[in-house]
């Protein structure tokens, strides 16, 4: 860890930075050649166009979630298309199960996405990101079936699954590390909050396909070849992603940390500086854990997995159940910004301890709340989105508050990832299971558990609104 670049703030968990400290860090890039007329005027251009990158990651962001979450949505129409068709529950849960295996890459992914981010750059690193989605998209869009290759169908799936894996697990980490870098300091909140806008339009594209294609091809068109539509889409769309990428700015603190290794003559870490300087770090990386195993079962459970199980456990049907998870997905994106913007002005913790208390309260009444109806399960949707929000708008500026410059990216994309896949990608898999056998109720409680495990690492950890990230 850079000690030199840590205010007091840091180091007790203030909201504010040391003002010494602050005019001491001024002063030094004032008598550097990073700050000549040539570099300030570009610093200058990169501030004005800082609203445009915004805008790029999260379009950048809302394709990749997009291609994420089709797998999920469309499961129940392809999965006997790669696996055996004579048991419905278990192609279900095949399929299901190669999307809980997909998520293993994603630990992968959020270490080499997050070292290619804190050495090559964030923009390179999303860039490849978005790439690589799109791709393992175009592989399942064209992808040949059980009925032509046998079980080598189930490998191909795999294999493009993995793939995406690896992209997402490199997205997210990176993703919140720029926004949170370029964002003015008393917005930091708000704007690391916008890729969950981003998390929401690509669910609810990848929700509204399936709205559209349910209710203009019939079931059988679905299973033969409509299940292909939005991988396609999601393959031809990533290549405008991947223009808009190209386009942004590099962040001005991952720029000024690399122009002062440059001038102090500090070579890239190796491996073994890296993964020592990771142990240094082990607390914020447990709490970047903690504050996110409770939110990814959550999300999975009511923003992905419970228009499915409406349809499935109450007979609703499956074009009503998506109109209605849409809506409560709608839901969702209004309650983003509110939240980030409250991040801002009365801290972290308050706005994180709604979610994990809040749920942790109203689990059980959520599910009571479900039936044949779709207005309930919009209702209950739209409550667990308010509770979802509380949880994921603040955290993008919360982990880059928690770990420093130098290692950022890596330990925010090791810990989210991990936290995702251990949890968020076993999540409908254990889900379904458990309501097959009738004890649906021992998942809520296993929510409900994870929410308490996040009460406790919110109480004990710092505020860290407004800590300086340079």
């Amino acid at each position: 860890m850079d000690h030199s670049t840590v205010s007091p703030s840091r180091a007790s968990g203030g909201p504010s930075p040391d003002p010494a400290a602050v005019s001491s860090r001024g002063s030094a890039r004032a008598t550097s050649p990073a700050t000549s007329p040539a570099t300030t005027a570009g610093s200058a251009a990169q501030r004005a166009g800082r609203p445009r990158d915004l805008v790029a990651v999260n379009i950048g962001n809302a394709l990749e979630w997009f291609d994420w979450n089709i797998y999920a949505i469309f499961a129940p129409f392809f999965a006997a298309q790669f696996f055996r068709a004579e048991d419905p529950v278990s192609s279900l849960l095949s399929t299901l199960a190669v999307f809980a295996v997909g998520f293993l890459m994603r630990p992968v992914g959020g270490w080499l996405f997050g070292r290619l981010a804190d050495d090559k750059g964030r923009k390179f690193s999303l860039t490849l990101a978005i790439l690589l989605a799109s791709f393992g998209s175009l592989l399942i869009a064209v992808a040949p079936t059980f009925d032509a290759i046998g079980v080598w169908a189930g490998v191909v799936l795999l294999v493009a699954r993995l793939v995406q894996g690896l992209s997402h697990g490199g997205e997210t980490g990176s993703a919140f590390t720029y926004l949170a870098e370029i964002a003015p300091q008393d917005k930091r909140g708000f704007w690391a909050s916008t890729p969950w806008l981003g998390v929401g339009v690509g669910t609810m594209l990848a929700t509204g396909v399936g709205v559209l294609l349910t209710a203009l091809l019939t079931e059988a068109q679905m299973a033969e070849f409509g299940w292909r539509i939005p991988f396609a889409v999601a393959a031809l769309l990533g290549v405008y992603a991947l223009y808009i990428r190209k386009t942004m700015n590099e962040s001005e603190v991952h720029t000024e940390r690399k122009e002062r290794d440059e001038r102090e003559g500090a070579d890239s870490p190796s491996l073994r500086e890296v993964l020592s300087e990771l142990g240094r770090e082990w607390k914020p990386l447990l709490q970047i854990v903690g504050l996110t195993i409770s939110g990814v079962v959550a999300f999975y459970t009511w923003f992905i997995f419970a228009p499915g199980y409406a349809s499935r456990e109450f007979g609703m049907d499956p074009n009503a159940s998506l109109v209605a998870g849409l809506c409560g997905q709608a839901v969702f994106l209004v309650a983003i910004p509110v939240m980030g913007r409250l991040s801002d002005r009365f801290g972290r913790k308050p706005v994180l301890m709604v979610f994990a208390a809040g749920f942790a309260l109203v689990a059980f009444p959520l599910e009571w709340m479900l039936g044949p109806s779709p207005f309930m399960l919009f209702l209950a949707m739209a409550a667990g989105s308010v509770l979802l929000a509380a949880n994921c708008a603040p955290l993008g500026a919360v982990f880059a508050e928690l770990v420093p410059t130098k290692l950022r990216a890596t330990l925010i994309g090791v810990g989210y990832a991990t936290s995702g896949a251990i949890f968020g990608g076993t999540a409908p898999y254990l889900n379904t299971w458990l309501s097959s056998i009738g004890m649906h109720g021992l998942f809520v409680g296993y929510m409900i558990l994870l929410c308490l495990v996040s009460v406790v690492v919110i109480i004990k950890m710092p505020e860290t609104a407004r800590r300086d990230l340079r």
